[in-house]
């Protein structure tokens, strides 16, 4: 069966499940939304209302990033919870599975990173607002029927996997990546209680309206483990430094203090927070390297790749420096 069909085939089913939630309303068309890293994300009406559709892409197993009712399952777990999320509205489980859940207003913007450029005073706001996200989406009960946890993540397991990626990324392009794995090995913190996990936490993956969250989105990676793994990563993108020739400067920003604070609600600081921090840009350095080498193997070409060396570098030579 051709992909084109597939496709023809899934609107149809699509359309079937929405016309019985909307037995009055015109069903429009699925309308790729651009930007996805995994799986297939449409857009589609009913009516008045709109929709996202996740689909898993024809002829791939729904594993991974592909898993879409995995992604249905944690957004279903948080509806009604202080972490604001999209509602789920239909699942089907029939080969390629899907599920669509309500279209959520606003913009996900990181503000070193993305356009457009977001004014200082917003992007703070943003920033501080997010990390009470944060902390209410690890006060999230795991036990909540029918979230299926998986098995917690540990900061040794972290470490173990990321070494993994980030050895396979040839030595000239990760300058320091031997001696920054060495250091994190030798001094792997006790774990904290597991709590759910996002994975990718950060401005770029929460849509806000104003100052506020209105939702936090692309869960294809979500788990329970160490609190500290996430906190590790968001603390990333609080300084355009981290980024050279990909960053820009935005004045005011918060600083990793503060964003632990506003996580912390001015309570005692979590142990142990320079190695997770020294992690997350372990983990940058392995991810920006493995894209760096599919690019010069021809795998996936694109030339804007080349700009990630030294943004490379500076994530190990960073977390040696935070390491001491």
């Amino acid at each position: 069966m051709s992909t084109s069909t597939q496709v023809v085939e899934l609107a149809v089913r699509v359309g079937d499940r929405l016309a019985r939630r909307h037995p009055s309303a015109s069903i429009g068309e699925l309308k790729t939304l651009p930007g996805g890293h995994s799986g297939l994300t449409y857009s589609i009406g009913a009516g008045d209302v709109k929709y996202v559709v996740k689909a898993v892409p024809p002829g791939q197993r729904p594993v991974g990033r592909n898993d879409v009712l995995r992604q249905a399952r944690v957004l279903a777990a948080l509806a009604g919870t202080d972490v604001p999320v999209p509602g789920v509205v239909a699942v089907d489980e029939a080969q390629p599975a899907w599920f669509a859940m309500d279209f959520a207003a606003g913009e996900a913007v990181e503000p070193v990173l993305d356009e457009p450029e977001l004014s200082a005073d917003l992007a703070r706001a943003r920033m501080l607002e997010i990390a009470h996200v944060l902390r209410r989406l690890h006060a999230t009960d795991i036990r909540t029927p029918g979230l299926d946890a998986p098995q917690p993540l540990d900061a040794a397991g972290e470490l173990a996997r990321w070494s993994r990626t980030l050895h396979a990324v040839p030595a000239e392009l990760r300058p320091g990546g031997e001696e920054l794995l060495k250091r994190l090995a030798d001094d792997v913190p006790d774990n904290l209680p597991p709590v759910l996990l996002h994975g990718d936490f950060r401005l770029g993956n929460v849509l806000c309206v104003g100052e506020r969250a209105a939702a936090v989105v692309d869960w294809e990676i979500w788990s329970v483990g160490d609190p500290r793994i996430d906190l590790g990563w968001f603390l990333l993108f609080a300084d355009h430094h981290n980024f050279p020739q990909l960053g820009r400067a935005v004045p005011g920003l918060p600083t990793e203090a503060e964003l632990l604070d506003a996580y912390g609600g001015g309570g005692p600081g979590l142990p142990d927070m320079d190695w997770f921090r020294a992690l997350g840009r372990m983990k940058m350095a392995a991810i920006m390297g493995h894209n760096l080498r599919r690019h010069r193997e021809g795998k996936h070409h694109d030339p804007d790749q080349e700009r990630l060396p030294p943004t490379i570098a500076a994530m190990i030579r960073t977390a040696l420096d935070i390491l001491g």
